[in-house]
Protein backbone atom coordinates (compact mmCIF):
# COMPACT_ATOMS: atom_id res chain seq x y z
CA UNK A 1 0.00 0.00 0.00
CA UNK A 2 1.10 3.77 -0.63
CA UNK A 3 1.99 5.61 2.43
CA UNK A 4 0.80 9.02 2.66
CA UNK A 5 3.56 10.86 2.98
CA UNK A 6 4.72 13.69 6.47
CA UNK A 7 5.62 16.28 4.17
CA UNK A 8 4.10 18.47 2.10
CA UNK A 9 6.54 20.27 -0.12
CA UNK A 10 6.07 23.88 -1.90
CA UNK A 11 5.41 23.64 -5.02
CA UNK A 12 8.54 25.66 -5.68
CA UNK A 13 10.05 23.24 -3.63
CA UNK A 14 9.21 20.42 -6.34
CA UNK A 15 10.36 23.11 -9.34
CA UNK A 16 13.67 23.01 -8.01
CA UNK A 17 14.30 19.63 -8.94
CA UNK A 18 16.99 19.36 -11.21
CA UNK A 19 16.81 16.93 -14.60
CA UNK A 20 18.62 14.25 -13.21
CA UNK A 21 16.33 13.63 -10.12
CA UNK A 22 13.12 14.24 -12.14
CA UNK A 23 14.58 11.29 -14.24
CA UNK A 24 15.45 8.83 -11.34
CA UNK A 25 12.57 9.52 -9.65
CA UNK A 26 10.35 8.96 -12.63
CA UNK A 27 12.35 5.41 -13.40
CA UNK A 28 11.40 4.59 -10.17
CA UNK A 29 7.41 5.28 -10.56
CA UNK A 30 7.60 3.92 -13.75
CA UNK A 31 9.53 0.79 -12.50
CA UNK A 32 6.99 0.84 -9.22
CA UNK A 33 3.55 1.04 -11.36
CA UNK A 34 4.99 -2.07 -13.68
CA UNK A 35 5.92 -4.07 -11.28
CA UNK A 36 4.32 -3.17 -7.75
CA UNK A 37 7.73 -3.97 -6.23
CA UNK A 38 10.27 -1.42 -4.10
CA UNK A 39 13.04 -0.32 -6.66
CA UNK A 40 16.66 0.19 -5.91
CA UNK A 41 19.34 1.97 -6.92
CA UNK A 42 21.19 -0.21 -9.04
CA UNK A 43 17.70 -1.08 -11.42
CA UNK A 44 17.47 2.68 -11.81
CA UNK A 45 21.33 3.02 -12.99
CA UNK A 46 20.80 0.32 -15.69
CA UNK A 47 17.33 2.25 -16.57
CA UNK A 48 18.55 5.92 -16.95
CA UNK A 49 19.37 7.23 -20.44
CA UNK A 50 22.73 8.58 -18.78
CA UNK A 51 25.76 6.77 -17.23
CA UNK A 52 25.19 7.05 -13.46
CA UNK A 53 26.43 4.79 -10.73
CA UNK A 54 24.32 3.49 -8.06
CA UNK A 55 25.87 5.27 -5.41
CA UNK A 56 24.95 8.49 -7.51
CA UNK A 57 21.64 7.48 -7.67
CA UNK A 58 21.52 6.53 -3.96
CA UNK A 59 22.17 10.15 -3.15
CA UNK A 60 19.39 11.52 -5.08
CA UNK A 61 16.93 8.85 -3.61
CA UNK A 62 17.85 10.38 -0.33
CA UNK A 63 17.26 13.75 -1.54
CA UNK A 64 14.12 12.68 -2.97
CA UNK A 65 13.27 10.40 0.28
CA UNK A 66 13.45 14.04 2.29
CA UNK A 67 10.96 15.89 0.07
CA UNK A 68 8.52 13.41 1.22
CA UNK A 69 8.43 12.09 -2.84
CA UNK A 70 9.33 8.54 -1.98
CA UNK A 71 10.16 5.94 0.47
CA UNK A 72 11.76 2.69 2.05
CA UNK A 73 9.08 0.24 3.06
CA UNK A 74 11.70 -1.60 5.12
CA UNK A 75 15.41 -0.69 5.79
CA UNK A 76 17.67 -3.06 3.36
CA UNK A 77 14.47 -2.78 0.29
CA UNK A 78 14.18 -0.44 -2.55
CA UNK A 79 12.06 2.88 -2.68
CA UNK A 80 8.66 3.54 -3.55
CA UNK A 81 6.55 6.43 -4.51
CA UNK A 82 4.23 8.14 -1.33
CA UNK A 83 1.25 9.32 -2.27
CA UNK A 84 2.92 12.93 -2.52
CA UNK A 85 5.01 11.20 -4.88
CA UNK A 86 2.23 10.08 -6.87
CA UNK A 87 0.50 12.96 -7.14
CA UNK A 88 3.74 14.88 -8.43
CA UNK A 89 4.46 11.93 -10.83
CA UNK A 90 0.64 11.73 -12.47
CA UNK A 91 1.20 16.13 -12.41
CA UNK A 92 4.36 16.54 -13.89
CA UNK A 93 5.99 13.63 -15.33
CA UNK A 94 2.87 11.68 -16.72
CA UNK A 95 3.36 10.55 -20.04
CA UNK A 96 0.08 9.87 -21.56
CA UNK A 97 -0.42 7.16 -23.80
CA UNK A 98 -3.16 6.99 -26.78
CA UNK A 99 -5.98 3.83 -26.98
CA UNK A 100 -5.56 1.65 -30.09
CA UNK A 101 -7.57 1.91 -33.02
CA UNK A 102 -9.31 -1.42 -32.29
CA UNK A 103 -10.12 -0.25 -28.49
CA UNK A 104 -11.39 2.89 -29.58
CA UNK A 105 -14.00 1.19 -32.22
CA UNK A 106 -15.02 -1.44 -29.37
CA UNK A 107 -15.91 1.59 -27.20
CA UNK A 108 -17.56 3.60 -29.57
CA UNK A 109 -19.59 0.32 -30.88
CA UNK A 110 -20.53 -0.82 -27.68
CA UNK A 111 -21.49 2.78 -26.01
CA UNK A 112 -23.72 2.96 -28.98
CA UNK A 113 -25.26 -0.29 -29.22
CA UNK A 114 -26.56 0.37 -25.73
CA UNK A 115 -27.65 4.16 -25.84
CA UNK A 116 -30.06 2.03 -28.42
CA UNK A 117 -31.82 -0.36 -25.91
CA UNK A 118 -31.22 1.63 -22.69
CA UNK A 119 -32.00 4.91 -21.30
CA UNK A 120 -29.01 7.04 -19.67
CA UNK A 121 -28.69 4.83 -16.60
CA UNK A 122 -28.17 1.43 -19.08
CA UNK A 123 -25.30 3.47 -20.65
CA UNK A 124 -23.63 4.36 -18.20
CA UNK A 125 -24.14 0.73 -16.65
CA UNK A 126 -23.02 -0.62 -19.66
CA UNK A 127 -20.07 1.93 -20.64
CA UNK A 128 -18.18 1.22 -17.01
CA UNK A 129 -18.94 -2.66 -17.36
CA UNK A 130 -16.70 -2.10 -20.25
CA UNK A 131 -14.21 0.08 -18.84
CA UNK A 132 -13.64 -2.37 -15.99
CA UNK A 133 -13.46 -5.27 -18.69
CA UNK A 134 -10.50 -3.21 -20.80
CA UNK A 135 -8.59 -2.12 -17.11
CA UNK A 136 -9.28 -4.84 -15.08
CA UNK A 137 -10.43 -2.66 -12.35
CA UNK A 138 -13.75 -1.33 -10.94
CA UNK A 139 -15.62 0.64 -13.35
CA UNK A 140 -17.50 3.06 -11.06
CA UNK A 141 -19.68 6.02 -12.30
CA UNK A 142 -20.48 9.08 -9.91
CA UNK A 143 -23.70 11.11 -9.46
CA UNK A 144 -24.32 13.96 -10.35
CA UNK A 145 -24.17 16.72 -7.52
CA UNK A 146 -24.17 20.36 -7.27
CA UNK A 147 -21.19 22.07 -7.44
CA UNK A 148 -18.95 20.98 -4.63
CA UNK A 149 -18.12 23.98 -1.75
CA UNK A 150 -14.25 24.63 -1.77
CA UNK A 151 -11.68 24.60 0.96
CA UNK A 152 -8.79 25.80 -1.34
CA UNK A 153 -7.85 26.46 -4.38
CA UNK A 154 -4.24 26.28 -6.31
CA UNK A 155 -2.69 26.73 -9.74
CA UNK A 156 0.65 25.34 -11.20
CA UNK A 157 2.15 26.24 -14.05
CA UNK A 158 2.75 22.76 -16.07
CA UNK A 159 4.02 24.53 -19.62
CA UNK A 160 4.16 28.54 -20.75
CA UNK A 161 0.19 28.33 -21.75
CA UNK A 162 -0.79 25.67 -19.48
CA UNK A 163 -1.51 25.33 -16.01
CA UNK A 164 -3.38 22.72 -13.26
CA UNK A 165 -5.94 24.72 -11.27
CA UNK A 166 -6.18 22.41 -8.14
CA UNK A 167 -9.57 22.25 -6.35
CA UNK A 168 -9.95 20.73 -2.85
CA UNK A 169 -13.05 20.48 -1.49
CA UNK A 170 -14.76 20.64 1.92
CA UNK A 171 -15.19 17.00 2.19
CA UNK A 172 -11.69 16.29 1.18
CA UNK A 173 -12.14 15.43 -2.63
CA UNK A 174 -9.37 16.91 -4.66
CA UNK A 175 -9.90 17.86 -8.58
CA UNK A 176 -7.43 18.94 -11.51
CA UNK A 177 -8.43 20.69 -14.14
CA UNK A 178 -5.81 21.95 -16.47
CA UNK A 179 -6.44 25.62 -17.59
CA UNK A 180 -5.17 27.64 -20.45
CA UNK A 181 -3.31 30.34 -19.73
CA UNK A 182 -1.68 33.56 -21.07
CA UNK A 183 2.37 32.78 -22.13
CA UNK A 184 3.15 36.17 -20.26
CA UNK A 185 1.27 35.53 -17.10
CA UNK A 186 4.11 35.80 -14.45
CA UNK A 187 4.45 32.83 -12.06
CA UNK A 188 3.90 35.54 -9.28
CA UNK A 189 0.39 36.37 -11.38
CA UNK A 190 -0.91 32.78 -10.05
CA UNK A 191 0.66 32.35 -6.79
CA UNK A 192 -1.35 35.83 -6.17
CA UNK A 193 -4.76 34.84 -7.49
CA UNK A 194 -4.66 32.05 -5.31
CA UNK A 195 -3.79 33.68 -2.02
CA UNK A 196 -6.11 36.06 -2.99
CA UNK A 197 -8.91 33.50 -3.49
CA UNK A 198 -8.30 31.17 -0.52
CA UNK A 199 -8.92 34.26 1.63
CA UNK A 200 -12.42 34.19 -0.08
CA UNK A 201 -13.04 30.99 -1.12
CA UNK A 202 -13.79 29.02 2.02
CA UNK A 203 -17.14 27.16 1.88
CA UNK A 204 -18.43 28.87 -2.03
CA UNK A 205 -18.23 27.15 -5.17
CA UNK A 206 -16.33 28.48 -7.95
CA UNK A 207 -19.82 30.16 -9.23
CA UNK A 208 -20.48 31.61 -6.48
CA UNK A 209 -17.14 32.63 -5.41
CA UNK A 210 -17.16 34.24 -9.05
CA UNK A 211 -20.18 35.82 -8.86
CA UNK A 212 -19.13 37.37 -5.56
CA UNK A 213 -16.03 38.91 -6.80
CA UNK A 214 -17.89 40.50 -10.10
CA UNK A 215 -20.39 42.43 -8.07
CA UNK A 216 -17.45 43.35 -5.82
CA UNK A 217 -15.70 44.59 -9.55
CA UNK A 218 -18.71 46.16 -10.31
CA UNK A 219 -18.87 48.38 -6.91
CA UNK A 220 -15.42 49.28 -7.26
CA UNK A 221 -15.78 49.91 -10.76
CA UNK A 222 -18.96 52.13 -10.29
CA UNK A 223 -16.38 54.11 -7.27
CA UNK A 224 -13.86 54.56 -9.73
CA UNK A 225 -15.76 56.20 -12.21
CA UNK A 226 -17.24 58.64 -9.93
CA UNK A 227 -14.33 59.67 -8.68
CA UNK A 228 -12.18 60.10 -11.99
CA UNK A 229 -15.09 62.29 -13.52
CA UNK A 230 -14.88 64.34 -10.51
CA UNK A 231 -11.36 64.67 -10.95
CA UNK A 232 -11.67 65.64 -14.94
CA UNK A 233 -14.56 67.52 -14.08
CA UNK A 234 -12.00 70.09 -11.86
CA UNK A 235 -9.57 70.03 -14.32
CA UNK A 236 -6.89 68.01 -12.24
CA UNK A 237 -6.46 65.03 -14.77
CA UNK A 238 -7.85 64.11 -18.19
CA UNK A 239 -7.73 60.34 -19.92
CA UNK A 240 -4.96 58.88 -22.18
CA UNK A 241 -5.03 56.29 -24.84
CA UNK A 242 -7.73 55.02 -27.04
CA UNK A 243 -10.73 53.70 -26.38
CA UNK A 244 -9.56 50.01 -27.74
CA UNK A 245 -6.23 49.90 -24.97
CA UNK A 246 -6.38 50.41 -21.76
CA UNK A 247 -7.25 53.75 -20.64
CA UNK A 248 -4.82 56.03 -18.40
CA UNK A 249 -5.35 58.57 -15.91
CA UNK A 250 -3.45 61.60 -16.70
CA UNK A 251 -2.72 63.83 -13.85
CA UNK A 252 -2.64 67.49 -14.19
CA UNK A 253 -1.93 70.70 -11.90
CA UNK A 254 0.07 68.46 -9.37
CA UNK A 255 0.70 71.94 -7.37
CA UNK A 256 -3.36 72.24 -7.33
CA UNK A 257 -3.53 68.75 -5.31
CA UNK A 258 -1.03 70.21 -2.26
CA UNK A 259 -3.86 72.97 -1.35
CA UNK A 260 -6.90 70.08 -2.36
CA UNK A 261 -6.45 67.66 0.24
CA UNK A 262 -10.09 65.71 -1.10
CA UNK A 263 -8.42 65.88 -4.60
CA UNK A 264 -5.27 64.01 -3.49
CA UNK A 265 -7.41 61.69 -1.60
CA UNK A 266 -9.52 61.48 -4.21
CA UNK A 267 -6.10 60.38 -6.58
CA UNK A 268 -4.79 58.21 -4.03
CA UNK A 269 -8.41 56.08 -3.75
CA UNK A 270 -8.16 55.89 -7.67
CA UNK A 271 -5.07 54.49 -8.17
CA UNK A 272 -5.78 52.04 -5.40
CA UNK A 273 -8.92 51.14 -7.06
CA UNK A 274 -7.16 50.49 -10.44
CA UNK A 275 -4.77 47.95 -8.82
CA UNK A 276 -8.02 46.44 -7.20
CA UNK A 277 -10.09 46.31 -10.19
CA UNK A 278 -6.58 45.27 -11.64
CA UNK A 279 -6.15 41.51 -9.62
CA UNK A 280 -9.91 41.47 -9.36
CA UNK A 281 -10.24 40.68 -13.38
CA UNK A 282 -7.11 38.30 -13.65
CA UNK A 283 -8.41 36.53 -10.71
CA UNK A 284 -11.69 36.00 -12.35
CA UNK A 285 -9.83 35.03 -15.57
CA UNK A 286 -8.81 32.00 -14.26
CA UNK A 287 -11.93 31.43 -12.24
CA UNK A 288 -13.84 30.86 -15.60
CA UNK A 289 -10.59 28.99 -17.03
CA UNK A 290 -10.88 26.79 -13.52
CA UNK A 291 -14.81 26.53 -14.14
CA UNK A 292 -14.75 25.24 -17.97
CA UNK A 293 -11.24 23.39 -17.77
CA UNK A 294 -10.70 19.92 -19.34
CA UNK A 295 -9.36 16.83 -17.89
CA UNK A 296 -9.30 13.40 -16.48
CA UNK A 297 -9.61 13.95 -12.71
CA UNK A 298 -7.39 11.56 -10.14
CA UNK A 299 -7.50 10.63 -6.87
CA UNK A 300 -5.17 8.89 -5.04
CA UNK A 301 -4.92 7.39 -1.73
CA UNK A 302 -6.02 9.65 0.81
CA UNK A 303 -6.81 12.56 -1.40
CA UNK A 304 -10.25 11.40 -1.28
CA UNK A 305 -11.86 10.66 2.43
CA UNK A 306 -13.73 7.53 0.61
CA UNK A 307 -9.78 5.61 -0.57
CA UNK A 308 -7.80 7.01 2.96
CA UNK A 309 -7.99 3.44 4.07
CA UNK A 310 -8.20 1.45 1.43
CA UNK A 311 -5.06 2.74 -0.37
CA UNK A 312 -7.01 2.70 -3.98
CA UNK A 313 -7.01 5.55 -6.83
CA UNK A 314 -9.87 6.96 -8.92
CA UNK A 315 -9.94 8.23 -12.26
CA UNK A 316 -12.64 9.98 -13.40
CA UNK A 317 -13.61 11.84 -16.15
CA UNK A 318 -16.92 14.89 -16.51
CA UNK A 319 -20.00 13.96 -18.28
CA UNK A 320 -21.47 17.16 -19.66
CA UNK A 321 -24.68 18.15 -20.84
CA UNK A 322 -25.49 20.46 -23.51
CA UNK A 323 -24.54 23.59 -21.38
CA UNK A 324 -21.43 22.26 -20.77
CA UNK A 325 -22.48 21.23 -17.06
CA UNK A 326 -21.19 18.61 -15.48
CA UNK A 327 -24.05 15.89 -14.88
CA UNK A 328 -22.13 12.96 -13.56
CA UNK A 329 -18.22 11.09 -13.69
CA UNK A 330 -17.32 7.96 -15.70
CA UNK A 331 -14.25 6.23 -14.12
CA UNK A 332 -12.67 3.14 -12.39
CA UNK A 333 -11.27 2.45 -8.96
CA UNK A 334 -8.09 0.34 -8.60
CA UNK A 335 -4.55 0.04 -6.12
CA UNK A 336 -2.85 3.00 -6.16
CA UNK A 337 -0.66 1.37 -8.69
CA UNK A 338 -2.48 2.07 -11.93
CA UNK A 339 -1.23 1.95 -14.99
CA UNK A 340 -2.02 5.60 -15.45
CA UNK A 341 -0.73 6.35 -18.58
CA UNK A 342 -2.85 4.07 -20.54
CA UNK A 343 -6.23 4.33 -18.63
CA UNK A 344 -6.65 7.92 -18.06
CA UNK A 345 -7.05 8.40 -22.23
CA UNK A 346 -9.04 5.31 -21.83
CA UNK A 347 -11.34 6.82 -19.60
CA UNK A 348 -11.70 10.48 -21.15
CA UNK A 349 -12.52 8.65 -24.67
CA UNK A 350 -15.04 6.47 -23.05
CA UNK A 351 -16.76 9.29 -21.46
CA UNK A 352 -16.86 11.43 -24.72
CA UNK A 353 -18.68 9.00 -26.36
CA UNK A 354 -21.40 8.66 -23.64
CA UNK A 355 -21.92 12.25 -23.82
CA UNK A 356 -22.37 11.87 -27.52
CA UNK A 357 -24.41 9.26 -27.81
CA UNK A 358 -26.62 10.33 -25.12
CA UNK A 359 -27.17 14.22 -27.22
CA UNK A 360 -25.33 15.45 -24.06
CA UNK A 361 -21.84 17.26 -26.34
Amino acid sequence: MIRPSPLVPSASGLSLLTDRSREIFRQLVDSYLTTGEPVGSRQISRLLPMTLSPASVRNVMQDLEELGLIYAPHTSAGRMPTELGLRFFVDSLLQIGDIEDAERARIAAEVEAASKDHDLEGVLAEATGLLSGLTRVAGVVVASKENVRLKQIDFVRLEPERALAILVADDGTVENRVIPVSRDLPASSLIEAANYLNARIIGRTLAEAREGIEASRRAAQMELDELTARLVQAGLASWGGAPSENRQLIVRGQAHLLEDLTAAADLERVRLLFADLETKTGVIDLLERAEEGEGVRIFIGSENKLFSLSGSSMIAAPLRDSERRIIGALGVIGPTRLNYARIVPMVDYTAKVVARVVGGA
